[in-house]
């Protein structure tokens, strides 16, 4: 019997759901305004398309969301985090939250200590655990925050020092407070590392709703199946590790678009663009998995370093607004975002959008009525188009690597707006169900795991380190859920440490595979 799959992306126009088959062909797809409430949309969606088939045959459902993203970036419903840097006495010199926005940090900030502790690359101590202190540092919280973030030098070398902060902190505070350690959230890097784990913290709150919010839509639909959410990376967590984690889960948005448009253009290397109802983001598929940023990642302001798609994103979309300023045409950034089924003039609404636009001009069809846009000026038509085909050549250009030309897969219910030709090029390509590819790449994704290391090749050799990242890597992948009969290693990546004695190297490697279903 054909096991199902349920796919869905809250975006913040639409949210999308499919239904897949074991074979990755599509049953079923909706799409539906997103709401104030997202779960209503959730809710809406999966409606939509369990019409289509039979509910009984769904064995597993997938959520990509925006929520954990809109957290930090509106700065709303984030807890008080405490602090505990396991790094003295080499780290007094900078502060948690030192560079954090002043109202991002007045609102997630809470009490913080820097204590003994930590560690070398090669796993030595850099001083003893400072037991007693972290007990004061538990002690002076006094219940004033609802998580906290514990963060040891070198964590991913040994984590013992953290997973040592956290017993006691549990032990001190109860079962109310949770602990977010840091060498399940980021790579190396002290400060970013820390961090990405008070974001971490600070939206455990925000998590535990979404998951229990997906649960519920399910449950209404009488569907109780294994549920996850995507990751940064295209991959799958666990809904159960998604609410520990919820940080992994912050740019999967785009990062599903991209591994959707890549299953349905049956393409491994591109260029993608993933245009929606208010923005538009451009990234690039290297052997199928979206690549990653090799620099520092800006979350609302806040420097981090866990794993992220390398993507340009920029103020374009369905619903951005064109208007005339002392007869300049300006188009956006404000847009009327889900609002554009109703606001837009072809749909009867009052609100002159870049899918009016893209109506009059031919390129999108079976949006409301061109009619009611015959009044729009050719100038302003013809403005608006250079416009937004301008800043689509830009971002692809500067998203290229390489002078090699690579095709242009155009997905998201905005794509409209890709011109069919583009300079530097090869082809641009708009794959059966590129409107929901969102909600596919969420259906089909992976299973991953990783590993980020540092090794000294001339202790063990550099052969027998990589096969122990490989080894280590793919445990990693069958942990969280994926057949180990189908792992592979996606991606190797050594990064020799010239400042470090010998030959030290920083070695990240990562496996993927199918999802276990038996």
């Amino acid at each position: 019997m054909t096991a199902l799959r349920i796919g869905i992306d809250v975006g913040g126009t639409n949210t999308d759901a499919v239904v897949v088959d074991d074979r990755d062909r599509v049953l079923a797809s909706t799409k539906s305004a997103t709401t104030p409430d997202p779960f209503d949309g959730i809710k809406a969606a999966l409606g939509g398309v369990l019409a289509e088939v039979d509910p009984g045959l769904v064995h597993h459902a997938m959520l990509g969301t925006t929520h954990p993203a809109n957290a930090i970036i509106q700065r709303k419903d984030l807890g008080t985090v405490g602090i505990l840097r396991l790094a003295a006495p080499s780290s007094y010199g900078v502060r948690p939250g030192a560079a954090w926005p002043e109202d991002l940090m007045k609102r997630v900030i809470g009490h913080a200590a820097i204590v003994g502790g930590g560690f070398e690359y090669n796993g030595e101590e850099i001083a003893p655990l400072d037991v007693e202190a972290i007990r004061r540092f538990a002690d002076e919280l006094d219940g004033s925050v609802s998580a906290v973030a514990v963060t040891s030098a070198f964590a991913a070398a040994n984590n013992e020092h953290e997973l040592r902060a956290a017993e006691i902190l549990r032990e001190r505070l109860g079962s109310d407070v949770q602990v977010s350690l840091s060498h399940q959230v980021g790579a190396l890097g002290l400060l970013e590392r820390e961090n990405a784990t008070i974001l971490n913290a600070s939206m455990f709150g925000v998590a535990r709703n979404v998951v229990e919010g997906f649960y519920a839509a399910l449950r209404e639909h009488g569907i109780e199946v294994e549920t996850y959410l995507t990751q940064n990376d295209g991959t799958l967590m666990t809904a159960e590790e998604a609410v520990r984690l919820p940080i992994l889960t912050v740019g999967s948005g785009p990062t599903n678009s991209m591994r959707g448009a890549c299953a349905l253009a049956g393409v491994s290397d591109a260029l993608v663009i993933d245009v929606g109802g208010t923005s538009a983001d451009v990234g690039v598929l290297v052997d199928g998995f979206p690549r990653e940023s090799s620099t520092a990642v800006d979350i609302g302001g806040v420097r981090t370093n866990f794993r992220m798609p390398d993507l340009i994103s920029i103020g374009l979309g369905g619903g951005t607004i064109v208007s005339t300023d002392s007869g300049q045409v300006v188009v956006g950034p404000q847009s009327v975002g889900y609002r554009v089924v109703t606001d837009a003039l072809v749909r009867g609404g009052t609100t002159l959008t870049l899918s009016d636009v893209s109506v009059r001009s031919g390129r999108l069809h079976d949006f409301g009525s061109p009619a009611l846009a015959a009044h729009i000026p050719q100038s302003v038509i013809n403005a608006a188009l250079a416009w937004a085909d301008n800043q689509i050549q830009v971002m692809t250009d500067r998203m290229k690597a390489s002078r090699s030309v690579l095709p242009l897969i155009a997905v998201g219910g905005g794509s409209h707006l890709v011109p069919d030709e583009l300079s530097g090029v090869s082809d641009v390509i708009r794959p059966a169900h590129f409107a929901v590819a969102n909600a596919f790449g969420a259906a089909i994704a992976e299973v991953s795991g990783a590993v980020d290391r540092v090794y000294r090749y001339e202790t063990q050799g550099r052969e027998a380190c990589l096969e122990e990242a490989r080894r280590l890597a793919t445990e990693a992948a069958v942990r969280a859920g994926a057949d180990p009969r189908h792992v592979r290693i996606t991606a190797i990546n050594e990064v020799p440490l010239a400042y470090l004695p010998g030959q030290t190297c920083r070695v990240q490697v990562k496996a993927a595979g199918t999802l276990a279903t038996g």
